[in-house]
């Protein structure tokens, strides 16, 4: 386990860090001038190798997790964030969603991290799927897969309460253990449609619910076009777009620029497909210019390390 969780997290931020200076960023414009390395200032006039929310709440998570699963703690950290720029990149927060911006106000006056996330189905963004990586290494020796789905929703809810936004972290977090225990892409991929699917069944869940999610779940998301793919901020979109990167590249680099070469939620994107894809081909296959480029870059590797001892023991 030791390199996937550094591989995982630092997989998620330098994912992020190559999105954030073409965040918003129209994929025509990508294409003229497509990202291949790490870039600096632009559309939040950062230094190089800044990390945004994404990793700042992966971070967060991942750090919680190194002392045991506490639901409140979780989102206390979460507020720690947003009021004293814990785990950001420089010490100050640039980037928050408006969904995740509503539930931390919540928790701010006292509310408690069960009932803290939004529930409307227009509050669907991508905010809790950018962060919710580390609880497949907690989760992975997990045989329950009740309990699974509940503590996956739990995590989403602090912020992103809507099934589909639940759903979404739920069939990334399958994914992502199945990585884990060493399956190739593919085997991954159809273990995880065929468990989601069924676990929805025998659930009795909203089949209008899971019938958005058949592009990944009946059909093979990678087989499909380019300009079929949106790369916004909507959970099912993000969701989509980071498999079919993930499923159509070879290596961890040819993965994440495919990402954020998508344009629009180019950091979102690169996070959630970076996460994955360093799992998949390992910390040695992330380039070296673009760790050694990565803001906090120790700071993110040591707590990497303590994950990985808590989970070992």
């Amino acid at each position: 386990m030791k390199n996937k969780v550094k591989a995982g997290i630092m997989g998620v931020c330098i994912g992020d860090a190559l999105g954030v200076p073409v965040e918003f960023k129209k994929r025509e414009d990508l294409k003229r001038f497509p990202v291949t390395k790490m870039l600096e200032y632009m559309s939040w006039n950062q230094p190089k190798g800044t990390w945004s929310d994404d990793s700042s709440l992966t971070l967060c998570l991942a750090e919680e997790l190194t002392k045991r699963y506490d639901l409140e703690k979780i989102g206390q950290s979460f507020v720690k964030w947003n009021k004293y720029g814990h785990w950001t990149a420089h010490g100050r927060l640039f980037d928050i969603g408006g969904t995740t911006r509503h539930a931390l106000a919540r928790l701010i006056k006292g509310e408690s991290a069960r009932f803290s996330g939004n529930i409307f189905e227009e509050d669907n963004g991508n905010g809790s799927l950018m962060r919710i990586l580390p609880l497949a290494f907690y989760l992975e020796n997990e045989d329950d897969i009740q309990k699974l789905y509940l503590t996956v929703k739990e995590v989403s809810a602090i912020t992103h309460g809507h099934f589909r936004s639940v759903f979404a972290c739920f069939i990334y977090v399958l994914f992502v253990i199945e990585l884990l225990k060493g399956k190739d892409k593919t085997e991954a991929y159809s273990y995880t449609q065929k468990t989601a699917l069924k676990y929805a069944d025998e659930q009795g869940f909203n089949p209008k619910e899971i019938e958005l999610f058949n592009r990944v779940l009946i059909n093979d998301i990678s087989g499909y076009p380019e300009d079929e793919i949106k790369s916004g901020g909507y959970v099912l979109h993000s969701l989509e777009a980071s498999l079919w990167c993930f499923l159509n590249s070879e290596s961890y680099s040819e993965a994440v620029l495919k990402a954020v070469n998508l344009g629009e939620d180019t950091d979102t994107t690169g996070a959630i497909t970076g996460g994955i894809a360093g799992i998949y081909y390992g910390f040695e296959n992330i380039p070296q210019e673009w760790i050694s480029e990565l803001v906090r870059k120790d700071d993110i590797e040591k707590l990497s390390e303590k994950l990985n001892q808590k989970l070992m023991n």
